[in-house]
This record gives structure tokens, C-alpha cells and sequence, in this order.
């Protein structure tokens, strides 16, 4: 019998993965199926690959709301706020100080350098995790095939992402049933040919108590999570009136909050219409750079919203001109605030649903269906982020072929060797250093 992990253990360990969860989604993801999964059988794979699906289903960063989940089963409610919350809070920290080096002392080329080092790595850790989950979870011809369409429908023709979880869902539900055995979960807790050992959360692990699901926990956990939004925002307002940036940062990323269905990329387009064009809180220029800075931080790439509300805030001095680090800080604190929010209550509201179901097929098959377009989708966004780091110029373009060797090398030191992606991410950033110091 696996010995039970207190919520100090956990916690450490969630701090841990706050400072080290690079990669985007995809890498987070892989970090915590190693860690938690088969390293530390905290949790099995079946019950860890039913939290994702679920959490693939919900709009926000679904690597955070997956830690959230585990950490809510593990020790209820505070076991998953401490865990969703250290895995933003140490990038929420990092990027204030990014935020503040980037809009104090401009662009710095020796960070520039590093940044370029890390790029090539973010496409490989993105391209290792999927093949990591696809390995696992494609156990036959028809699950690939859904891997394969979905790969297509953003590749080719730009589906959007909510419309390949709906279509791989309705695979799965009518597959569940006239094809089951291809959509039932096996049991693939494999290590080198043997069986891994118990997991704390195992496959037959009855439901705890606090994970059942009740009408009245239902409503008061709604309740609960609107009367803080309500309570800050309300704040907000009289502190600073409707019409105050840090009120307008809270309503905005609320409503960037509900819309982010596929990951940060999803909604990135909402953000840059919304923060560059109607509010004009950063140029194009400061976007992307952002983007660039939460792509190789910690934490879930969703934080660039961090960033945009720190530049907002520092630019309009909102506490005055010899105030400005306080400035950005605070409205890069109540951006991610509101951006975060409705993912706990989420986990908080739908996890006992989705405990009552792990083991029936009528809701396992969608989520498996749902699991294998999520590899193809991940599949495209390593391909995505391939393209932009070497050919940034486009395809007439010069080929960035440092970043090539990079990537490629990264690429071996994951399949082959196996490095850890905190050995990798500071070898490919010392490379982009040595890059720049040669040719400066």
C-alpha cells in the first residue's frame, strides 16, 4: 500500500513545478505524468489521462487546472488552490522582474541571446511531449486516425480548436459504442516490461468523501468563487472607478478568462485586439516581445497577460511617476488574478462530476477520443512554434540555422538521452550566450 502524501510533501513539490515547469502545456504536462504518474505514483495513469481530458474540455491553461485537480483530489480544496496557485505564482514573479529589467533598461542583448538559445528548446520539450502522451494513449489504428484528422483540420484548414474537441468527442461517443473495446482505457502503467507499482489515487482507488458529488457543495462553490470576483472587482471600482485601468485589467481578462478553449494561442488574438487596438495598454512591438518572455518562463504561456498588464500599468503611472515598479506590479498581479479565477472554480465545481465517471465507458469514450485529436493538435502547435523560431523571416526568408542546430540537438538529447528539461534549458540558453559572444 502506497504511503499517503501529506499536503506539506505536496506542496513542495508543487512549488517545485512552479519553477520548473517550461515547455508550454504540452512540457508541463509531461513533467507532471513523469513525476506523478511514474516516479512517485501519486496518481495512476488512468485517473491522471481522466483529469486531462476534462481539464482539455474547460477554457483556461489546462496545465495548471490539471495541477489544480490533482492537488484538489489529493487534499481538497486547499490542496488545489496551493497547487494551481504555486504553479503561477513563481512566473508571476519571474515576470515582474522581466517586466521590470524589459521596460527599465530596453532590450539587453545578452538576454536577447539567451532567449534566442531557448526557443529551439521550447519546439523540442513541445514535440518530445507529444510523442510522450501520444505513445501512451494511441493504443490502435483508430485513435491515431483521430490523431491524424485533427493534426489536418489546424494545419490545413485552420479549424478551430473547440470544433475538433466537439468533433473528436462525438468520434468517441458513437465509437464508445459500436466499437468499445477501441475506446476502453487499458491499463498501461509499463516500465521497462513490468508492472509499475500501486499508485496512491490507483485505478480502483474508491472516490474520496470530499470528491463525491452534492447539490449544496455544487452551490456553494459557485457561490463562493462569484462572491470574490464580485468582491475584488467591486474593489476595484471604488477605488478607482469603472473606467480605472486596474477595474478595466480585471473585466478584460475575465472575459479573455471564458474564451481561452484550446490554450494560450486561442486567445492570444483576443488579447492583442483588445490590450494594442482598443486599449492601447502596449504597442505590437511590447506583444510580442511579451509573448517571447511567457513562451520561455515558467508556468502556463497564459501569463503573458503578466506582462501586458505590468506594461499597462507602468505606463500609465496609475500610482504616480516615481511609483512605476508598484505600478506594473500590482496590474500584472490583478490580471493573472482574473485570468486564474474561473479555473479554479471550474475544477472546484466539475471535479466531483468527473470522479463519478472514470470508470464508465459512456464518458471515458468521448474523453479518450477528445485525448487522441489533443495529440495532433499538440503535434501542429511543435510545428508551429518550429517554423517561427527558424524561419522567422518566413519562407523566403534566411533559415536561422543556429536555431536549427539547436533544435536539432535538443531534439537527441530528449529522445535519446533523456535529459531533464532544466539541464536542457539552460544547456540550449548557454548556447544562445555563446552564439552572441562570438559574433559580437
Amino acid at each position: 500500500m502506497p504511503t499517503p502524501i501529506t499536503l506539506r510533501q505536496a506542496a513542495l513539490y508543487w512549488l517545485k513545478l512552479g519553477f520548473v515547469s517550461f515547455g508550454g502545456p504540452a512540457g508541463q504536462i509531461a513533467i507532471m505524468h513523469h513525476d506523478l504518474v511514474e516516479k512517485r505514483r501519486w496518481i495512476s495513469e488512468k485517473r491522471f489521462l481522466h483529469a486531462l481530458n476534462y481539464c482539455m474540455l474547460l477554457p483556461g491553461p489546462e496545465a495548471q487546472q490539471l495541477a489544480t485537480y490533482i492537488g484538489w483530489l489529493m487534499h481538497r480544496n486547499w490542496g488545489g488552490t496551493i497547487a494551481g496557485g504555486l504553479f503561477v505564482l513563481p512566473s508571476l514573479a519571474i515576470l515582474v522582474a522581466l517586466s521590470w529589467i524589459y521596460m527599465a533598461y530596453g532590450n539587453v542583448p545578452a538576454v536577447a541571446a539567451i532567449l534566442y538559445g531557448i526557443k529551439p528548446a521550447v519546439v523540442a520539450i513541445v514535440l518530445f511531449a507529444a510523442w510522450r502522451i501520444g505513445n501512451r494513449a494511441l493504443k490502435n489504428s483508430l485513435l491515431w486516425s483521430i490523431t491524424a484528422a485533427a493534426f489536418l483540420a489546424i494545419a490545413l484548414f485552420n479549424v478551430p480548436f473547440p470544433y475538433i474537441v466537439l468533433g473528436a468527442a462525438l468520434v468517441g461517443h458513437f465509437g464508445g459504442k459500436l466499437a468499445p473495446d477501441k475506446f476502453r482505457m487499458g491499463n498501461n502503467h509499463k516500465a521497462g516490461g513490468g508492472e509499475h507499482a500501486p499508485a496512491w489515487i490507483d485505478d480502483d482507488t474508491p472516490t474520496p468523501a470530499h470528491a463525491r458529488f452534492s447539490k449544496v457543495r455544487l452551490l456553494r462553490v459557485a457561490a463562493v468563487g462569484l462572491a470574490i470576483w464580485l468582491g475584488v472587482i467591486g474593489l476595484l471600482c471604488a477605488l478607482y472607478g469603472w473606467h480605472g485601468l486596474l477595474t478595466q485589467l480585471g473585466w478584460f481578462f475575465t472575459k479573455a478568462a471564458l474564451l481561452t478553449f484550446g490554450g494560450a494561442y486561442a486567445v492570444l488574438p483576443y488579447v492583442y485586439q483588445g490590450a494594442v487596438q482598443m486599449h492601447g495598454w502596449l504597442t505590437p512591438a511590447q506583444m510580442i516581445d511579451g509573448l517571447a518572455l511567457g513562451e520561455t518562463t515558467p508556468g502556463p504561456l497564459i501569463m503573458v497577460v503578466a506582462f501586458v498588464g505590468f506594461v499597462a500599468g507602468w505606463g500609465q503611472a496609475i500610482f504616480g511617476a516615481d511609483n512605476l515598479l508598484a505600478a506594473g506590479a500590482v496590474a500584472a498581479t490583478v490580471a493573472t488574478l482574473f485570468t486564474f479565477l474561473p479555473s479554479f472554480v471550474f475544477i472546484f465545481l466539475g471535479g466531483p462530476l468527473v470522479e463519478a465517471t472514470h470508470g464508465d465507458l459512456r464518458y471515458t469514450a468521448p474523453l479518450t477520443g477528445i485525448t487522441a485529436a489533443v495529440v495532433g493538435v499538440i503535434l501542429n502547435l511543435a510545428l508551429f512554434f518550429a517554423y517561427h523560431v527558424m524561419l522567422p523571416r518566413g519562407w523566403g526568408g534566411a533559415v536561422e540555422w543556429a536555431s536549427v542546430a539547436i533544435g536539432l540537438a535538443a531534439v537527441v538529447a530528449l529522445f535519446r538521452y533523456k535529459v531533464g528539461v532544466i539541464p536542457l534549458i539552460g544547456a540550449c540558453a548557454a548556447a544562445g550566450l555563446v552564439r552572441y559572444l562570438l559574433l559580437s
